[in-house]
């Protein structure tokens, strides 16, 4: 797909999208968890997070041709450009800086390899670390990275 090709989806709802956003499953403590991960360790700021459960995630989630009611993937998107399962969250965590940025590297392991381990994960997340009742809420300091 086209760089900010959702900007000409009239199902998207307008969303600020300058930064990179994070979309996740805001019902799995796991997600929620890798997003808690996320800010602590990413020092500029830049990226912004998501809940998939929110209006605009699950029409993003559609617009992607993605499952808006099962978010078995995170979903990345980067200067207009979208990128899912395991790219997504490479590109998410090397961009957190020295050390993490080494991680780049595991954009060399065949997408398949990659893929299916993060498919294994991503349906067995419930089992691995639960689910809450209710979606994940930030806190004060940190709710201007929220797109809410």
């Amino acid at each position: 797909m086209n760089r900010y090709s959702y900007k000409n989806d009239p199902a998207v709802p307008p969303f600020p999208d300058g930064h990179p956003i994070f979309v996740f499953d805001a019902e799995c403590v796991f997600c929620s968890g890798w997003v808690k991960f996320a800010l602590k360790r990413e020092r500029e700021a830049k990226y912004r997070f998501l809940a998939a459960q929110s209006k605009v995630g699950r029409a993003l989630y559609r617009h992607y041709g993605l499952d808006d009611r099962d978010y078995e993937t995170n979903l990345f998107i980067e200067d207009g450009r979208a990128y899912v399962r395991s790219e997504a969250t490479i590109r998410v965590v090397a961009g957190l800086g020295f050390p993490w940025s080494i991680c780049r590297l595991f954009l060399l392991v065949p997408t398949k390899w990659a893929d299916a381990l993060y498919g294994f994960v991503a349906r067995n997340r419930y089992r691995l670390a639960g689910r809450t009742a209710t979606c994940f809420v930030p806190t004060p300091e940190v709710r201007s990275r929220f797109i809410l």
